[in-house]
Order: structure tokens, then C-alpha cells, then sequence
């Protein structure tokens, strides 16, 4: 509490005025600071932090040579791609969007050269592009992938529906730490037909196409894939493809 003393102490002047001694005491608000820090610790609920959860990879390196032996239905290469003015600025459809694109092509490449002049008159390149789902109805390069993954999205949609009726244990933790190690196991599952991919870029593709690609080895629960650099062929390829289309 706050204290005013007057101090007589020393002679005074007449008519002086007299001096007065402010003495605050702190004590009673220690005591109600400590007061509201243990409510606050008791009341507070604590939160434990989200993460996203990423299916990353498997450690399953896509050589060349499995490139060779992938079944037809299981490989795939995707080339990402960004449509730009004459100036180089990115395209942008109506909604304000980059226009990106995406080339793709299973298996191993295929080119036509009749003439034999090394310009490749046809291919069995496709073009796509990004597209979110109508719905429950898959469209563009996301249909294209989750076809070819059906047997993986099918084993972990039915998990999923264990994980949010929490079968798998009562505990919310417990059931979402079985869930991502199951689900892990159902994408790493080689007596299962999964896709191989191989994402690539041209030059002039923008980080956002990258992304998008990436983004859709997610949403399918692909992993088996990798990032690879273009090359001839690839661009004779995509040059045949334009020509044509």
C-alpha cells in the first residue's frame, strides 16, 4: 500500500513548504501476480502441436534399369511445364492462375522419326493439367495417377475409415500413430501394383508446377518417385507433341 510520511527532519524556513515522502509497497502485488500465474497454469489447457503429415518416399531408388522392367500400367513420367508470353511472363487463365501443364508418357519413350532426320514426327507423350476433384470425381493429371495407384488408395481408404471411427485404439494419439504407420506399410507394399514416377521439368517451368506435381504424389499416396532432369528426348518429345497438336 501506498504511505505519505512528512518529514520534519532539519530546520525549516518559515513559510517553507513541507516535504512529503512517497513510500509504495509492492509486496501485495507479488503476491497477486503469483496468484494469476497459478491460475493461468491450472486453467490452461495444453494443445498438443499439428503437424502435416507427408508420405515421403521410399528409400526404393528408380534406376534406369527398373525404368526397363516397370510394367507398362506401372511407370510413368511426368514433365512439368509452364505456359509464357513472348516475353517470358507466365500465362494466366481467368481465375488468375498460372497455366501450368503437365506432359506425360508411360513407360519408356516412344518416338516416330520416318524420315530420319532426328525430329521426331510423333510420340506416345499426353498432356494434361492440374486439376482439383469434382467432388469425388478425379480430374486431369490426378485421375491419370490415381488410377494407376487404385489398389493402394482403395487398401487406405478402408483404414481410414477404421482411423475416424477410432478402431484401430480409443486413444486419439495412438490411433492417429497407428494409422501412419499402417498406411505407410499399404504405400510400401510390394505385393501391391504401384506406380513409378519420374517427375521432370522443362525451363521454363515455374516452382509452382514442381510443387503441384509433388502435391499430387501426396493426395494419391505415391511413393515410389523421384526428380530427375530433362533430357533430349524428352524435349523432342514435347517439340513432336506441339507440332501435332
Amino acid at each position: 500500500m501506498a504511505q505519505i510520511e512528512q518529514s520534519d527532519k532539519g530546520k525549516k524556513k518559515k513559510g517553507a513548504q513541507k516535504k512529503m515522502a512517497i513510500h509504495v509497497d509492492f509486496t501485495p502485488m507479488v503476491d497477486m501476480n503469483m496468484l494469476l500465474i497459478t491460475f493461468f497454469m491450472l486453467c490452461t489447457t495444453m494443445i498438443k502441436s499439428q503437424t502435416l503429415q507427408i508420405a515421403l518416399p521410399t528409400n526404393e531408388k528408380v534406376e534406369q534399369q527398373d525404368m526397363n522392367k516397370a510394367k507398362q500400367s506401372e511407370a510413368i513420367t511426368l514433365i512439368v511445364d509452364t505456359q509464357r508470353d513472348e516475353n517470358g511472363n507466365i500465362k494466366k487463365d481467368d481465375e488468375g492462375k498460372p497455366m501450368n501443364i503437365v506432359y506425360f508418357f508411360e513407360g519408356q519413350p516412344q518416338i516416330v522419326d520416318d524420315n530420319n532426320d532426328g525430329i521426331a514426327e510423333n510420340s506416345n507423350l499426353a498432356k494434361e493439367v492440374f486439376l482439383g476433384n469434382d467432388g469425388s470425381v478425379q480430374r486431369g493429371i490426378r485421375k491419370i495417377l490415381h488410377d494407376r495407384n487404385k489398389q493402394v488408395l482403395a487398401k487406405i481408404d478402408d483404414l481410414k475409415v477404421k482411423w475416424r471411427a477410432k478402431e484401430l485404439s480409443p486413444n486419439k494419439d495412438k490411433n492417429d500413430s497407428i494409422y501412419q504407420a499402417m498406411a505407410k506399410e499399404i504405400r510400401n507394399d510390394s505385393t501391391l501394383t504401384r506406380p513409378v514416377v519420374v517427375i521432370k521439368a522443362t525451363p521454363g517451368a515455374s516452382w509452382e508446377s514442381l510443387i503441384s506435381a509433388l502435391d499430387e504424389m501426396q493426395i494419391n499416396q505415391i511413393s515410389r518417385y523421384q526428380i530427375d532432369n530433362i533430357n533430349h528426348t524428352d524435349s523432342m518429345m514435347i517439340e513432336a507433341y506441339n507440332r501435332t497438336h
